[in-house]
């Protein structure tokens, strides 16, 4: 890690970003940081079987991005487990829990009919949604806890799978230009639909077990967006095409004449938001 670190640090001084990129694993460890309290237990079983409280499920509603907004601030770890969910769909995306719940379908949906919830609206039907959610399963995850920490605080064995930049439109100009300058293909980045947890574990992880070299481009979720800067928005990478990334930055567009211009408005852009303070000072 200690080499992927100096690597990161170099392409931060080439993008002009101040924050560090955040990574993703599994762990049997509780990490030192922000979850949610132990609540209401996700399951088809039990949901099936009538057993889910949801009202409590609701009332106890506790947004993975929340935390890791909380995390970004604090410079901790954001995490999520089965037994201590907070969200039905926040445990899905991140693999702690499947298959996923017909109350997910219906709740991101159209609403459940001849009751008061309406639904979200995202998708249009629930056979819409129960795609998206077929194609963005995960296998469960090697660990109790899906952790979300701060790149430098890898340690000894600990690998990232998702390696996650959150970043306003100047800087992910080079980050999309070094993904597509790395892969060698048009659509090497792609922003598809799902919760603001979903861009950055469930699809980066789903391409890469698919055998495709792709980043995710994320923060598109209505319901989430409170817990990002203004304008700013996701760039998930799963952990070897970031290596690659790494060691092409030197070649890429980021070192040649044009790309300083766009340095330029990625100094202008932390001015304007004074957002050099902290990661996550200005909303």
């Amino acid at each position: 890690m200690q080499n992927i670190m100096e690597k990161t640090q170099r392409l931060l001084e080439l993008l002009g970003h101040d924050e560090t990129p955040f990574g993703i694993f599994y762990s049997d460890e509780k990490p030192d940081g922000y979850g949610p309290k132990p609540g209401e237990i996700f399951s088809r079983e039990r949901e099936m079987a009538g057993e889910i409280d949801w009202r409590k499920a609701f009332g106890n509603f506790s947004c993975l991005f929340g935390n890791i907004w909380l995390a970004r601030k604090k410079k901790k770890a954001a995490w999520i487990s089965h037994e201590e969910c907070g969200c039905m769909g926040g445990g899905y995306y991140s693999g702690v829990y499947g298959p996923y719940l017909d109350m997910n379908v219906m709740f991101v949906s159209t609403g459940v009919p001849g009751t008061n919830m309406e639904g979200e609206h995202f998708m249009p039907s629930p056979e819409s949604m129960r795609a998206f959610m077929d194609a963005c399963a995960l296998p469960p995850g090697n660990g109790k806890y899906c952790v979300i920490k701060p790149l430098e605080q890898f340690f000894g064995m600990e690998r990232p799978l998702v390696v996650v930049f959150f970043a306003r439109p100047e800087v992910l100009t080079g980050l999309n230009s070094l993904a597509i300058y790395t892969v060698g293909r048009h659509d090497a980045v792609i922003a598809p639909f799902g919760a603001n947890c979903t861009n950055i574990i469930a699809w980066p992880l789903v391409y890469e077990r698919q055998g495709v070299e792709r980043a995710v481009l994320g923060g598109l979720d209505p319901s989430a967006r409170k817990f990002m800067k203004t304008d700013e928005m996701s760039f998930a990478v799963p952990l070897e095409l970031y290596r690659k990334m790494l060691d092409n930055m030197e070649t890429s567009a980021l070192t040649r004449h044009t790309w300083e211009g766009v340095r330029k408005k990625v100094a202008r852009s932390i001015r304007a938001w004074n957002a050099g303070k902290s990661a996550a000072d200005s909303s």
